[in-house]
């Protein structure tokens, strides 16, 4: 099997714990997120939105424990400070999705248009 270990720097005090990465396994790019829940799960589905494209697509959905989602809360946290402590302050713009998600005028653009 072809499977790279991957064994994260535990705490002081906290057991070692391997994991297995396939080699096969491919990475998912996602620039949005859907989050949603039940009494005892957090679902999370993680889409991409392409410029020029009026609808997004789901490419993943991860299924956890409230518990699992407050201790992924916490590592998100911790990583976010640790990458701003490194590389400066991740700014937001106040109309984030407009940014990112803004959509051509109906009837299409210039470039599009045929003369």
């Amino acid at each position: 099997m072809s499977e790279t270990p991957v064994q994260p720097t535990p705490k002081p005090g906290q057991k070692k714990v391997a994991i297995d990465i396939p080699k096969e396994l491919t990475a998912v790019y996602a620039n949005l997120a859907f989050i949603s829940h039940t009494p005892g799960e957090m679902v999370l589905d993680f889409a991409q939105m392409l410029p020029r494209m009026p609808r997004g697509r789901v490419l993943s959905r991860v299924i956890m424990s409230p518990m699992h989602a407050k201790m992924l809360q916490n590592a998100l946290a911790q990583n976010v400070a640790n990458y701003e402590r490194q590389f400066g302050e991740i700014r937001l713009p106040t109309n984030l999705a407009d940014q990112f998600f803004r959509f051509p005028q109906q009837g299409g653009d210039k470039d599009d248009e045929s003369e």
